[in-house]
């Protein structure tokens, strides 16, 4: 198995998602990477390790949503009635699956990662929480309220960025009208409660 520095820099896994990825996704990914990588050397986690999660946390964000609905009956994956009406939260879960597939990822961390990228959860990983908070505070990212808050907040507490996100998120959700999966919910219920303690 090769380690995770290679994988890393193995130029397979950059040729394959540029293929896959639109112009502008497979640069956003890239810019995941980068903040991963930096969020995992400021909160001692193997910042390699955190760049590979954040290279694969969009992987199955080019399939259709009648794609990924069919990836999940024929690959047995478990969606909620959120994820089914709503593509932008399924490939997450499918993503993990195609990391585990197409990329040949082992690590259940990092598999975590990917699933959870949209949603988060109670009780997050380190790994959880850096490309959960890198895929929304990437350099490319321009969605106004607190982002520049949460962009140096996340290099000292990743429990508040969390919190400010969870909160900013699901205010944009309410007022979009957008299906919000319960999951979503219960894990900014976990991080106010967190940060009350």
């Amino acid at each position: 198995m090769k380690s995770i520095e290679d994988l890393i820099t193995d130029q397979k896994i950059t040729r394959k998602l540029k293929k896959k990825l639109s112009p502008k996704r497979y640069e956003h990914t890239l810019n995941v990477t980068k903040v991963a990588y930096e969020l995992g050397r400021s909160h001692h986690y193997s910042p390699n390790k955190a760049a590979l999660a954040g290279l694969l946390h969009d992987c199955a964000k080019h399939y259709s949503n009648k794609k990924l609905l069919g990836l999940c009956e024929r690959y047995h994956i478990s969606k909620s009635k959120a994820e089914e009406a709503n593509g932008d939260l399924l490939h997450a879960k499918v993503g993990a699956f195609i990391a585990k597939e197409k990329y040949h990822i082992e690590d259940p961390d990092i598999f975590n990662a990917i699933t959870y990228h949209t949603t988060g959860r109670p009780s997050m990983s380190l790994l959880e929480k850096i490309v959960y908070i890198s895929d929304y505070i990437e350099p490319g990212r321009k969605h106004g309220g607190r982002l520049d808050l949460i962009r140096r907040i996340a290099y000292q507490d990743l429990d508040q960025a969390m919190l400010y996100i969870l909160e900013d998120s699901l205010e944009y959700l309410y007022h979009k009208k957008v299906t919000i999966d319960p999951l979503t919910k219960e894990t900014y219920n976990y991080y106010k409660k967190l940060r009350r303690e």
